[in-house]
């Protein structure tokens, strides 16, 4: 047993355990495996123990593992690619083409620019909007206040599907800070459900704060270095 599928078989074990604890259904928060940075034999030994969901945070560097995945003899069922960095103007062509999901949109001219370029034979591409709910300077994403207009946007869109929001707290040693956080993302997540029926995600947590974002809701947690090893 590879150090890969020992690793993912912890971190899932860690999500239903969490689930348990939030009194929450087991398996209704999905796993994304981050491997930027990280070559395609980490992947491939991924895929084989059973994960599907992958996350790149660099275009170039995602589009070509996913261009390299398809040519592989391992390869039986697709791979649900998603994009988590990002993403600037001129780079979302790549985007458009490769990737089934966007974690970060917090642009309408972003909105635009993928909608038009997302080739017809493909299905439309799945959308969270990205949100600074830390409010830090450093950070991308949108204020809460600015998540209705966006989102209304983006759900007017034929070639993107507003799947809901994503969100990177800040770290934080207070717990109750956090917690705010985390409830502020999941009020927003409700609303929005109430208006979209295609509204279904909530991307947070990640290994340092996956329980608390689970008792918050979170249906989708991502999860880099601790099924993959310190990034080289």
């Amino acid at each position: 047993m590879s150090s890969i599928t020992q690793a993912l078989q912890f971190v899932n074990q860690e999500i239903q355990q969490a689930l348990a604890q939030a009194h929450r259904p087991q398996n209704s928060v999905a796993l994304l495996a981050v491997s930027k940075t990280k070559p395609l034999s980490d992947i491939a030994a991924a895929y084989q123990a059973g994960q599907r969901l992958f996350g790149e945070n660099y275009v170039q560097e995602g589009v070509d593992k996913i261009v390299q995945s398809r040519q592989q003899t391992w390869l039986k069922d697709p791979i649900e690619w998603h994009f988590i960095g990002p993403l600037q103007s001129n780079k979302t062509r790549l985007v458009a083409e490769h990737f089934d999901w966007m974690q970060t949109l917090a642009r309408d001219k972003i909105a635009e620019r993928l909608n038009a370029q997302r080739p017809n034979k493909m299905a439309p591409l799945q959308v969270c909007l990205q949100v600074n709910i830390s409010q830090e300077s450093a950070k991308s994403g949108l204020s809460l206040t600015q998540v209705d207009e966006l989102a209304a946007y983006v759900a007017s869109l034929p070639n993107l599907t507003l799947r809901g929001l994503m969100a990177i707290p800040q770290k934080l040693d207070n717990d109750q800070r956090l917690d705010q956080q985390f409830k502020a993302m999941a009020e927003k997540f409700s609303q929005l459900q109430q208006q979209y029926a295609s509204v279904d995600t909530l991307s947070m947590g990640m290994s340092g704060d996956m329980q608390d974002a689970i008792n918050h809701g979170s249906t989708m947690v991502r999860i880099g270095s601790a099924i993959f090893g310190q990034r080289g």
